[in-house]
């Protein structure tokens, strides 16, 4: 199987998700990953054990405009050398998560190998409405998006969140943090690369925060930089790069501030953790729809970022917390919005395409 899915986490993640449910279900089964040299798979893929094979990057631009006419030099080039990547590892299989890895992957692949797509937003990206068109099954995270003979299966997630026990891990999470034991506790986060707008709102709220009895698990990204004023007698405002460990950031959580990416509120809707979604402001939109069915489900609120100030954290944000039965309920209805089997519904889906089954 070669999975196509680089350049962000939320399109490495799931790919990596699939990876492993293909493991379990046919462990004789080989994964090779497509990437760029500029995305973070370069890090994440031999992490999880998994060989990476590298390709030239083809920016695509959000809809098809004449952009992408200005690339046939670059097209051609990266769907060369990805048909030599397949033909040389015996690929049985390709699965692309969209993006600028998976358009040529899709064309590299087409007449010569069963292709599979996976979807994760509403709104289908240009590569993956290109590769659906002759695709041997198509998989989208959530109902309405248009692409066709499309199937719901969610979004695959690593079974460490899946199967995370947030109660059972508290006090070790906590432990692992350095965080108040006892203490009502927000994790907050911008994507890997953090957000400063978010970074800016929240941290200026830091006294309401403790005056509130509330502690703070801040990943703020690995290029910034966060200095929050300390009260001595207070549960602990602790800003980190970066958070290595997300199950046990879940687990040491009683609600998140984040982006609407869908990989994320995926993850946070199968951890049942109440959340205050900030949708990221560009794009088409699509992180404010990722967000909407947990907001109308009653499991998060939605921000805009516009919107965000330390005077709204302190409003809105510092109460949430400190309120133990509005989290319940709120983590209440987080349950049932996630799908903790896409990984393998998706692997069997992969595999049926391959001409293999399962064991």
């Amino acid at each position: 199987m070669v999975v196509a899915g680089g350049g962000t986490a939320g399109h490495i993640e799931p790919a990596l998700a699939l990876a492993d449910a293909v493991r379990r279900l046919c462990p004789e089964a080989s994964v090779v990953a497509l990437g760029t040299s500029r995305g973070l798979e370069t890090k994440l893929v031999p992490e999880r054990g998994y060989q990476l094979e590298l390709i030239p990057p083809v920016p695509l631009p959000r809809k098809p405009t004449a952009d992408l006419l200005r690339l046939p030099l670059k097209v051609r080039d990266s769907v060369k050398r990805t048909r030599q990547v397949l033909e040389r590892v015996g690929a049985d299989v390709v699965v692309g998560f969209g993006g600028y890895v998976a358009l040529p992957a899709y064309l590299a692949a087409r007449g010569r190998v069963p292709i599979v797509v996976h979807e994760a937003n509403q709104h289908a990206g240009l590569a993956n409405r290109v590769g659906a068109r002759f695709a041997r099954g198509v998989a989208v995270a959530v109902p309405g998006t248009p692409l066709p003979g499309a199937r719901v299966v969610g979004i695959p997630l690593r079974r460490s969140i899946t199967t995370l026990d947030r109660a059972a891990l508290r006090a070790e999470a906590r432990r692992h943090f350095g965080l108040d034991p006892d203490a009502p506790t927000l994790l907050v986060f911008g994507g890997s690369q953090g957000a400063q707008s978010i970074n800016t709102a929240v941290s200026g709220a830091a006294r309401e925060f403790a005056e509130a009895g509330v502690g703070v698990l801040h990943a703020h990204g690995p290029k910034n930089t966060l200095v929050v004023q300390e009260f001595p007698g207070k549960p602990c405002y602790l800003p980190v790069p970066y958070l290595e460990r997300m199950d046990l950031a879940y687990a040491a959580a009683d609600a998140v501030l984040c982006r609407s990416g869908a990989m994320t509120v995926a993850e946070v809707s199968a951890v049942g953790l109440p959340a205050v979604f900030v949708p990221l402001p560009h794009g088409n939109g699509e992180q404010a729809l990722n967000a909407r069915p947990a907001v109308d489900a009653g499991a998060a609120l939605l921000i805009e970022d516009s919107a965000l100030t330390p005077a709204t954290v302190a409003e809105r944000v510092v109460p949430l917390v400190a309120d133990p039965d509005r989290i319940a309920k709120m983590s209440a209805a987080a349950v049932g919005l996630g799908h903790g089997e896409a990984d393998e519904v998706l692997a069997t889906m992969v595999l049926e395409a391959a001409g293999v089954g399962s064991k």
